[in-house]
């Protein structure tokens, strides 16, 4: 590492790349941000204005960086296919002309159900949707890059959960209905299933640690973020808890809605391809990160829960 520690964060008002952010400039580093609207209540980082995809504007906030965090996303699930490649090749070539390394929060959605229930790093990596496929192409690309000379960090993680914006998270979105007391958590799956969640400040401590010693980090290194593994009848306790009301019942999931409402809008149509993902078991193994960190950032799940249910206005 240089002296001087400098990171961008691209997508940096979103769940993950705001508490990217906070994570890095606790660790000392310089953080700069690239937000089509900056600001917000990112305090301490330096803000470009511009588009993950406009490859200049990319160059411009990368200029003598020693890391990007790729933490960008379409919203709402829409133009994937469109926008995801594009974007991450401006954050490739903005990080080749740095000489900087590119971090991917990454996700389980490039696995399919040959590597379940169990995941590991070197899984093989068959998505049966096509969203999955777009996952599987970025770090595809990802491991070529570092090949010619970029060198890369992925951590994947399970769903996300945070205390701010989360976005489209499966908690926030699906759970519990934001901006409203919770009266009922309804669960997506069979609820004796188990279900990898990640708590966003953890996995930003995780990724600030990890880049705090990136000079000892393989060329492609790739890790796997534990999280919580909660099935629905102990997320259903564990918001029970943070509310601190028993009488929070569990309700399913009206995915019959959904599959409805896939002919008419794209969101949900996406939503309804990653069922499969509540369906059967698909565990996060981390034994790969702990032998590295020796300590993985773990706040108590009740903790977690309630600063997520503070964050979507249900406390």
């Amino acid at each position: 590492m240089k002296q001087t520690k400098r990171v961008l964060v691209v997508g940096a008002n979103g769940g993950v790349g705001g508490e990217t952010c906070r994570a890095l400039l606790r660790h000392g580093w310089t953080v700069r941000a690239l937000a089509r609207k900056p600001g917000g209540a990112l305090q301490g980082v330096e803000w470009f204005q511009g588009d993950a995809m406009v490859a200049d504007d990319v160059a411009r906030a990368a200029a003598g960086v020693d890391a990007i965090v790729h933490g960008v996303n379409p919203p709402g699930y829409r133009g994937w296919e469109r926008l995801v490649l594009p974007m991450l090749e401006n954050t490739l070539a903005a990080a080749k002309m740095a000489g900087a390394r590119v971090v991917l929060p990454g996700t389980i959605y490039n696995y399919g159900l040959d590597a379940f229930p169990v995941l590991t790093e070197d899984a093989a990596q068959h998505p049966p949707t096509r969203k999955g496929e777009l996952r599987v192409a970025m770090e595809q690309r990802l491991a070529r890059a570092a090949r010619e000379g970029t060198a890369v960090l992925i951590l994947r993680c399970g769903d996300f959960i945070g205390p701010r914006n989360t976005g489209n998270s499966w908690f926030s979105q699906g759970l519990v209905k934001p901006g409203k007391p919770v009266r009922a958590v309804t669960y997506p799956g069979p609820p004796a299933l188990g279900h990898a969640w990640a708590y966003l400040p953890d996995v930003a401590e995780t990724l600030a640690r990890l880049l705090d010693r990136a000079d000892e980090l393989e060329p492609f290194a790739s890790f796997h973020f534990g999280g919580y593994w909660l099935d629905g009848y102990q997320m259903v306790d564990a918001v029970r808890a943070a509310t601190g009301d028993a009488s929070v019942r569990a309700a399913r999931f009206p995915w019959w809605m959904v599959a409805l409402a896939t002919p008419f809008a794209e969101t949900l149509r996406e939503l309804w391809k990653m069922r499969y993902l509540w369906k059967t078991e698909a565990r996060l193994e981390d034994a790969k990160l702990r032998r590295f960190l020796g300590e993985v950032p773990a706040t108590p799940v009740v903790e977690a829960v309630r600063s997520a249910l503070v964050g979507a206005q249900c406390l």
